[in-house]
This record gives structure tokens, C-alpha cells and sequence, in this order.
């Protein structure tokens, strides 16, 4: 009797020993015909249980019976990890070990950057020339592209947290766009109200709008990060007084994706809504898509009385409290053999 259990414990491990070293060396992943890769990309759809996953693989060509897929996920408890994604597999790859991939969440990722100081058009250009991203806004115009987004507003500029974006392949273009659009609303926010708490009796900025406005501002005109909050001082001084804000990156958005690199005296005689040079005020839109360094800076500005500075030719800036000191320290770094700009003029 003990003889014929172990017999029968003996069988038993054996046919599961036998199971499973099946599960790992039968090959599923059919093999690549000839010029194709290898590799072989399946698509797992979100929200799909283990009945749906394995009738997708099956209907993308993997040989593995929808039963038998089912039985291995179970068996290797892991039928409620596998993960939704593009997977490359290797041709021939075992059902053990793509099980496990797809529990590890090992699929293929896709990434976009938004880079800090990017214009809307910079944006959606990089967007559209992503080779693994699925186009759905690339014929919109402007107006049509702000209420794609989910926007309540005259123009998109600004709105796009500037980060890397992570991404299954074929992903819609709209929905990195609205990750952006909501990660910039949450810093924007949040910026708003150390503004706000900062200034209770109300300060220069009225609106998280123009927060945002004057950040991209700070963004295309900081050379150092240390000075973000001196940039955004000077502004905020220059609208407390009534002072034109007087700054080139205004007026470069201004002339619009045509620009070439070379802003003349005739662009700042030019009068544009963005032409700062000739209005008072802040520019009717952002200029850039704004860090979160920059719209803290905005929030929070240094405490200081300068209202002018200038470019010295290293990347820093000179700040001045008067057009006297002003002047003086556009005399001596103008005549640097770099040429450094004067912002603001006067």
C-alpha cells in the first residue's frame, strides 16, 4: 500500500515536473519569416482579464491555445498581474516565460520631451514627428487644437508642463497632451497659492494667468537658474510702477515661428500685442511653456528693489536699481567683445 503511494506520489511530481518544463521550452511566439525581426510585438488591450489576453495573443499569432494560456497563468499565479502593453518577445519564446514577462510589466515604452522654454509650435511639431506616437491633433488649428485638449482658453501657449513623457507605443497624441495640460494645472495651482499667501492684500500678478505668463517670461530670459528669482523680481517691480516691461523674448514670439535668430530695431518699433517695448503690461499670452523652477520664481521673487539688468556675456545677468546704474553697466559690458543684450533698455 505504501509501495503504490509513493508510486502514485512519484507519477504525480513527475507529470508535474514534466508540466512545467513543457510551460518553459515549448515555444509559442511563432518564428520570424524571413526579413522580419526576430522580435515579435504583441498588444494587450487595458482592462482585459486573462480569457481576453489570451484570445488576443492568439489572434495576433501566438500558438497557444486560449485554455492552455489560461491554465499557465494560473499555474504560475499570475493571472491577475499580467500587464496591459506592447511586448517584443523573442521568436519561440516559451508561454512560461512570456507569462512572466507580462506579469513584470516588461513591455516596450515610448517617451516625448517637452523642453522647458518650448513654444506651443515647438511642441506640437516634436509631437508630430514622434515616429511611435498615433496622430489625432496634427491637422487641428489653433482653436480647434485649445478645445481638443480640454481647454477653456484663447490659446494653448503655455499650458504644457515641460518633463519627459512616458508612453505605449500607438498612444494617442490628445492624451499626452491632457497628462501634460493637467501636470502643468497641479504646479500652476500650487504656485498660485504661495503667490497668493505671499501677497494677501494682492501683489502685481492678478491671476494664476499672468503667473503663468510672466514664467514663461522668466524661462526665455534666465541665462543662470540662480537667477530666476531676480528676473522675476525685476518684472514684478516694473509692473508695481507702471514701467514697460521692455523684454526681447516678448517681442520674438511676437514675429512668431518666421523669426531668424536676429531681432532688429525695426521689430522693437514694431507694435504687436507682443511688442512689450511699446505696451504696458503683460503680453495677452504666455511666450513658452514655463519650468516648474520658473513658475516658482514667479511666485516667489527674490526680495530686491532692481528694475533693470543686463546680459554680461557669460550666461549671468547685472541687475541695477536705477537707469543710472543702468547705463553704466550697459557701457561697460556692451563693449565686451561678446555683445551682450541690455534687458530692459530703459
Amino acid at each position: 500500500m505504501i509501495s503504490k503511494l509513493r508510486t502514485g506520489i512519484l507519477i504525480a511530481l513527475t507529470l508535474i515536473g514534466l508540466y512545467y518544463l513543457a510551460l518553459f521550452t515549448w515555444g509559442v511566439v511563432p518564428k520570424p519569416k524571413e526579413g522580419i525581426t526576430a522580435e515579435q510585438r504583441f498588444k494587450v488591450l487595458p482592462k482585459s482579464g486573462v480569457s481576453s489576453i489570451a484570445k488576443q495573443l492568439q489572434d495576433q499569432g501566438m500558438s497557444s491555445p486560449a485554455w492552455l494560456f489560461q491554465v499557465g497563468a494560473r499555474s504560475l499565479w499570475v493571472g491577475s498581474k499580467l500587464k496591459p502593453g506592447t511586448y517584443a518577445f523573442p521568436a519561440n519564446a516559451s508561454l512560461g516565460s512570456v507569462l512572466l514577462q507580462m506579469a513584470r510589466g516588461d513591455r516596450i515604452r515610448e517617451s516625448v520631451k517637452i523642453i522647458p522654454g518650448m513654444s506651443i509650435w515647438q511642441v506640437r511639431a516634436a509631437m508630430d514627428a514622434h515616429p511611435a506616437m498615433t496622430l489625432q491633433s496634427n491637422r487641428l488649428d489653433p482653436s480647434q487644437f485649445v478645445k481638443a485638449v480640454g481647454l477653456d482658453a484663447e490659446s494653448a501657449e503655455g499650458y504644457f508642463l515641460p518633463d519627459t513623457y512616458i508612453f505605449d507605443p500607438d498612444e494617442i497624441d490628445l492624451v499626452i497632451y491632457k497628462r501634460a495640460l493637467a501636470a502643468m494645472q497641479k504646479q500652476l495651482a500650487g504656485a498660485w497659492d504661495l503667490y497668493t499667501k505671499a501677497n494677501p492684500e494682492g501683489g502685481a500678478l492678478k491671476s494664476p494667468y499672468q503667473l503663468l505668463i510672466l514664467a514663461s517670461i522668466v524661462e526665455k530670459e534666465t541665462g543662470q537658474a540662480s537667477e530666476r528669482g531676480m528676473i522675476s523680481a525685476v518684472f514684478q517691480n516694473r509692473l508695481k510702477r507702471g514701467m514697460m516691461l521692455q523684454t526681447d523674448p516678448t517681442v520674438i514670439y511676437g514675429i512668431g515661428p518666421k523669426f531668424d535668430g536676429d531681432i532688429k530695431k525695426a521689430d522693437l518699433r514694431r507694435d504687436t500685442p507682443y511688442n512689450t517695448y511699446m505696451r504696458y503690461g503683460l503680453p495677452p499670452t504666455p511666450i513658452a511653456m514655463p519650468s516648474k523652477e520658473s513658475l516658482l520664481a514667479a511666485a516667489q521673487p527674490a526680495v530686491s528693489n532692481a528694475l533693470y539688468f543686463v546680459a554680461r556675456g557669460d550666461g549671468s545677468s547685472q541687475f541695477s536699481t536705477n537707469l543710472k546704474e543702468h547705463e553704466a553697466a550697459v557701457d561697460r559690458y556692451q563693449r565686451n567683445p561678446a555683445k551682450s543684450a541690455s534687458k530692459p533698455a530703459r
